[in-house]
């Protein structure tokens, strides 16, 4: 019995030597002095085009994944409905200023009958003084005059309204020509086609998103370094970053902001120390010629902040 005993107590202690020997194996090496890890989601500057104007898009150069350059042709929308209504407008502009035109002639002719008036009101006042007219002539040449002013008044509103309309029909040209030059949309800025909004055919409206750009040899990798651990972090420290999807390249990065308040770590950031409760946010500019990272690719990032330290063959995810 005792040599049972002995024997199982020797296994046990054979069988953990064994499940250590294994975990150190198996075991990812430490990382080396002078250099911190960290993981985060690859990020883009994304640009959001929307139509400005409705219309039935007539042609469509929309291609998830196509680069394009500024001022590419995106879509094109159908403008007879604006150029419709750009020459009613316009129509509506001309018939306006004729108006006011009219109201300004017979504005002349009004205010030459109100300055006769007013010297046939004054010679006949001299003449009642003398007794050579009577009253009711007189009542007669000043009912006569003021008739003569409020003629004028009308016209005086009327050109007002008729100066308002044409302004208003102007502001209606110029808005509908504005208008009727975004019917071709084209890409603000260099980048690539991360999504489109619309189909040749379909009826584009005012604020609908056409496409979604961003410029991916711009990229960024947000990582969290440990409260303890931001310190030793510069701007411009070198980097590398890898994914999964080229599990054997390393993207070159640089340490492009680091940002000045803590925060609890993410739940979707693992951490090597769980302990770490308090990170900081480090932003990492990556190179990415060929466009091979795409936002919302998961990543992991070692960066270099020793400058003597040297990158080793293989670079693993502390546990």
């Amino acid at each position: 019995m005792r040599k049972t005993w002995l024997w199982t107590l020797l296994g046990i202690v054979a069988l953990a030597a064994i499940s250590y020997a294994v975990f150190l194996w198996l075991s990812p090496p430490a990382l080396p002095e002078g250099i911190l890890y960290g993981n985060g989601r690859i990020e883009a500057t994304e640009v959001t085009v929307s139509a400005e104007v409705g219309g039935r898009v007539l042609e469509s150069a929309l291609v998830e994944g196509r680069t394009v350059q500024a001022n590419d042709l995106l879509v094109r929308l159908d403008e007879i409905d604006l150029k419709t209504r750009l020459r009613q407008a316009e129509a509506n502009a001309a018939a306006a200023q004729r108006a006011q035109v009219q109201v300004e002639r017979q504005m002349v002719t009004a205010r030459h009958h109100v300055q006769t008036a007013d010297d046939e009101l004054a010679r006949y006042r001299k003449l009642r003084e003398t007794g050579n007219v009577s009253l009711q002539m007189l009542d007669r040449v000043e009912n006569q005059q003021r008739e003569a002013r409020g003629q004028v008044e009308t016209l005086a509103a009327q050109r007002s309204q008729s100066a308002a309309s044409r302004e208003a029909a102007l502001r209606e040209v110029e808005l509908l020509r504005s208008q009727a030059g975004k019917a071709v949309i084209r890409a603000p800025s260099a980048g690539t086609i991360l999504s489109k909004g619309i189909e040749a055919g379909e009826l584009a409206t005012p604020g609908r998103t056409i496409a979604v750009l961003a410029d991916l040899a711009r990229i960024e990798l947000k990582v969290y370094v440990p409260e303890s651990e931001i310190g030793k972090i510069k701007l411009n420290d070198p980097a590398r970053v890898r994914v999964d999807a080229f599990p054997e390249r390393y993207f070159e990065a640089r340490v492009a902001r680091v940002e000045q308040r803590a925060q609890f770590t993410p739940k979707d950031v693992h951490m090597p120390d769980e302990r770490a409760r308090l990170v900081f946010g480090v932003v990492l500019a990556v190179d990415n010629p060929e466009g091979y990272l795409k936002p919302g690719m998961p990543a992991d990032a070692w960066v270099r902040w020793k400058p003597e330290a040297a990158w080793p063959d293989k670079l693993t995810v502390p546990r």
